[in-house]
Formats: structure tokens, sequence, C-alpha cells
């Protein structure tokens, strides 16, 4: 059985922080590091054109939040890799996607991130507390490279964030309550422009005292592809973000519950650009009817037991809610890497590696800023 994600924990100002992360992340971070530097050099791409690629894109990271740059700097200090490598992790598709190759790209947009996120409501729950919840699904290997952050922070709210090492985010919660998830899409406006790594949007998200605040980081920041972004707020709001690289769509929960794959389903949305991402990934079309069917008989009493058997689901595997490892079309190994589950108000995340092969979860926790969290959903 896969073991457990490890645990990091970091605090300081950014780039002590990022040194004690890439110190005790050393191992996991070689280990992706190296997946994707053979993926590159699969792809064609040498050390020369990586690092010249990740030097165009500072000055846009840096522009959005400067605290950034020398965190990753510690990071690749502490772990003893180039800077550019660090970058790399944390704006991977983005950098890979706007190099000036036309093939490049094309074969890159074969691989894509799947997933399937839900939110219930506290109205639609046994405890009366918010449940926010994801199934990860990318490349097997990454059940390998992956970890749980959690970020004492001087300057704002802690963070716990499940990302890939040497990630500063990707889904996770921070002591006011604020919770993110992320999935794939995909649209015909995608990579026109170059805009902030949606990795760096995410952890913004997980910095903010306010959930108005995370909603128009999400909302106002340009980006280079299409994203799906569901934001929480332990004290009973959720709103998920259909987000094309230069306008962003809403959908709101429905009786309580909140549900989403990697298809746009927006109305508005659909009116106004066209979804290239079904030919990729068919299962989206029913993975979140799953979800949602599968909890609905529990309404008004849904538990976290409940939400970890929706995400559980194999029906139609093994292109099902919970993928088991298999062969995807670019001849990549396939799974839902990991399920996400997150108790916001109670500062718990429980996370199961390769849950195909038998959920067992570990939990981490995160102690809340009662004062905050209670500012926050007031």
């Amino acid at each position: 059985m896969p073991d457990a994600f490890p645990l990091i924990e970091v605090s300081g100002p950014p780039a002590e922080r990022g040194r004690q992360y890439g110190q005790q992340a050393r191992e996991r971070i070689h280990r992706g590091i190296g997946h994707y530097g053979s993926q590159l050099r699969r792809l064609g791409l040498d050390n020369t054109q990586i690092g010249d690629l990740v030097r165009l894109y500072l000055p846009i990271i840096e522009g959005f939040e400067d605290t950034y740059v020398p965190e990753m700097r510690g990071i690749a200090e502490g772990a003893e890799v180039a800077f550019e490598d660090i970058v790399l992790l944390n704006a991977r598709t983005e950098i890979l996607k706007l190099a000036e190759k036309p093939q490049l790209r094309a074969r890159l947009a074969a691989e894509t991130e799947g997933c399937t996120a839900v939110a219930t409501m506290p109205g639609a729950t046994a405890g009366g507390e918010l449940i926010h919840a994801q199934n990860w699904d990318w490349k097997a290997e990454c059940a390998e490279t992956a970890v749980v952050l959690r970020i004492r922070r001087e300057d704002g709210p802690d963070i716990l964030t499940f990302t890939e090492a040497g990630g500063l985010a990707r889904s996770g919660m921070n002591s006011a309550g604020i919770a993110i998830t992320a999935n794939y899409l995909q649209s015909d406006r995608d990579y026109r422009d170059v805009g902030v790594p949606l990795a760096l949007i995410r952890r913004k998200v997980l910095q903010q005292a306010y959930v108005a605040n995370a909603m128009k980081a999400v909302y106002s920041t340009p980006k280079s592809a299409s994203n799906n972004m569901m934001i929480s707020q332990a004290g009973g709001i959720c709103i998920d973000f259909e987000c094309a690289p230069d306008e962003t769509f809403q959908v709101h929960p429905d009786r309580g519950l909140l549900v989403h794959a990697n298809h746009f389903v927006s109305p508005v949305a659909l009116a106004k650009l066209k979804d290239a991402g079904m030919v990729l990934n068919g299962d989206t079309l029913y993975r979140d009817l799953r979800v949602r069917d599968l909890l609905l008989p529990h309404l008004g009493a849904v538990t976290v037991d409940h939400v970890k058997a929706a995400l559980a689901d194999d029906f139609q595997t093994p292109f099902s809610v919970c993928r088991p490892i298999r062969r995807n079309t670019d001849d990549n190994l396939s799974a839902t890497v990991a399920t996400v589950v997150m108790q916001p108000a109670a500062g718990i995340m429980e996370v199961a590696p390769l849950p195909a092969q038998g959920q067992r979860f570990t939990r981490y926790s995160l102690p809340q800023d009662q004062a905050a969290t209670k500012a926050a959903a007031e």
C-alpha cells in the first residue's frame, strides 16, 4: 500500500521557510524534478531552453507577489537544486505550453489533470459544518512526490496545503477557515497571452484572512489557461469559479451541494466560449453527477464518511470518479493520486494516497484562529 504523504512544517520569513521546506522535502523534490526532467528531455527541451523560459516568466511572478521568488529561491537552496527547477514545479503547465514550439504545445495538450471537487454546505451536513473535498487525478508517480505543507506565517493566516513537493500550494485551507480546490478546464481561449501561474493564484487565496480577497484573487487575476477553482469559507459560503484566461464565471451550490468535474457548466460560459476539454475527458460528463447523486439521499445529514464514499465511487472503472492506475492515451500512468477531505471550521484535512487501492486516510491539522474565522465569516 502507498505510504502516507509526509507533513512538512515551516515558519519564518519567506526565504527561511523556503529553506526549511527544501531541506525537509529534499528527496521528494529531487524525485519530482527527475520525473518532469525526463519528460522534458523526451519533448526535446534542454536545460538552457528551460532556464530561458523561467527567466522570461519571473517578471510575471514578481509582479503578482514579490515574496514568492525569495521563497522559491529558499526551497532551491534547501533542496540543493537549481532555482529554475523550483520555478518550473510551480509553473510547469504555463511555461511549457507557452514555449515557442507549436508541436510541443500539441503534444502536451494530451496530458490533463482530471479531478472531481465537492463542497457540502453547513445546512446539508449532519454536524452543521462545511465539508470541502476533492479527488486529484494526475500522474500515478506523483503519489511519491506530493507532500502536505503546513506554513506558520507571521504576516497572515497559517496555511495547510496538499501539493507536489517544491510547490507553494495546490488544494488546502487556512486558519481563517478559507479552503480551495482546483481542477482542469480547457477552452478555445487558452494560451493566447501570458498569465499568472495557477499554483501561485491558489497560494494567494490561502494567504487571505477574508474570503472576499480570496475570491478577488481568483476572479481578477489574468491566467494563461482555463481552470476551475472552488473557494469556501467555514462560515457557510462556497462559490465555484470557472475561469477562462480573461473571464470568470460563477456556479453556486444547489440544495446545499456543489460538485464540479472537468467541463464548463455555467450557461453564461457555454454561451461565450468553446469547451475544448471533453475531447480528452469523456468521463467528466458523469463524474459530477455520480458524486451528487450519491450524496443527495443524505441531504441534511451528510457526513465526512458519505463524502469519502462518494469520491471512492468506481462506476464505469477505470473511467470512474476514483480512478485506478491505468495507461492513458499518451501512454502515461494515470490515477486518482489522492483524495483530500477538509473540514475548515475544525482545521482538519484528511488525505488518502492512491485511494483506488483502498482509502487509507491520514489526518493533518491546522489550529484555527477562532477570532479570524469568526470575523471572516461576518
